[in-house]
């Protein structure tokens, strides 16, 4: 496993400069780095443990770039919890729960440490092995495919008042643009419009294969299940080239890596609510 070596955990743990930290478990991991949990470990060169991991990411006193694993997963809960309550938490975990530290950051991050020299990546000397860098989401692809989907997760509500009941009548019209999340911008007329399911292909095979999940349950974090408003679920489930965000009371959105930049609406119809339903039941939760 990469990062394992003592001298590169020693050089991270020396006065390392927490600059954020995220879970990577079976229901929460950053999906920019794979389509399931095994898949995000695998990009790490970590192992899928079951209860997972908590990833911090900082830089050491000379300014290098180090993400540390540890396997105290609930001090990065607590830790990621209070900060986006707007509360202060040092989080300075103990060094007997450090699982690796890997040289580079494996995601975007957009603060430095102050009063350290720039990020960079640390000397290879003590690196021991490559160091990490973020997927390439600046051309539509897997990485790209999956952060459009957390967006519609994230935005759920924008995205769904532009689509009316109406929007499903019309098979083979324009798909809404992935471009409009981040614009933040409701555009009517045909790129507002909904490809309706009965008449896109790429949609059909999605359908098939998610239903193929409740048969045969693919690898962990496939499919994911989290709170939502009233007793409904947002589910999200990644496969092959395709990616699905939906509410259990509503509509789902797929995302599909050879259609770039396009969002198909998938209306509710005589299946997708069994459908939805069957695929909460088996969808992996936060603890």
């Amino acid at each position: 496993m990469a990062g394992t070596d003592e001298e590169a955990v020693a050089a991270a743990d020396d006065a390392l400069y927490v600059l954020t930290a995220v879970l990577l478990t079976p229901a929460k991991f950053p999906s920019v780095l794979g389509d399931d949990y095994p898949d995000a470990c695998a990009a790490l060169g970590l192992a899928p443990l079951a209860d997972g991991y908590g990833l911090v990411l900082g830089q050491d006193g000379e300014g290098a770039r180090w993400t540390v694993v540890i396997d105290d997963v609930s001090l990065v809960a607590v830790a990621i919890a209070s900060w986006d309550c707007g509360m202060e938490y040092d989080l300075s975990p103990d060094e007997r729960t450090v699982v690796a530290a890997l040289p580079g950051w494996p995601l975007a991050v957009a603060v430095a440490a102050p009063n350290v020299p720039a990020p960079h990546d640390p000397d290879p000397e003590i690196a021991d092995g490559p160091p990490l860098t973020p997927p390439d989401t600046s051309v539509w692809g897997p990485a790209q495919r999956r952060l459009g989907a957390d967006e519609i997760a994230l935005q759920w509500a924008m995205w769904r008042e532009q689509i009316g009941d109406d929007d499903f009548a019309a098979p083979g019209t324009a798909a809404a643009s992935s471009e409009d999340a981040e614009d933040g911008e409701d555009e009517r007329g045909e790129k507002g419009k909904a490809a309706a399911q009965g008449g896109h292909s790429g949609i059909r095979r999605v359908l098939a294969e998610a239903r193929a999940y409740v048969d045969s349950p693919p690898p962990l974090g496939r499919v994911r299940s989290s709170f939502a408003s009233g007793d409904a679920r947002t589910l999200r489930a990644d496969g092959p080239g395709w990616s699905m965000v939906a509410r259990t009371d509503d509509i789902a959105f797929v995302l599909l890596d050879d259609e770039p930049g396009e969002v198909l609406p998938v209306g509710r119809g005589p299946e997708l609510p069994g459908l939805l339903e069957a695929l909460d039941k088996m969808a992996v939760r936060p603890s």
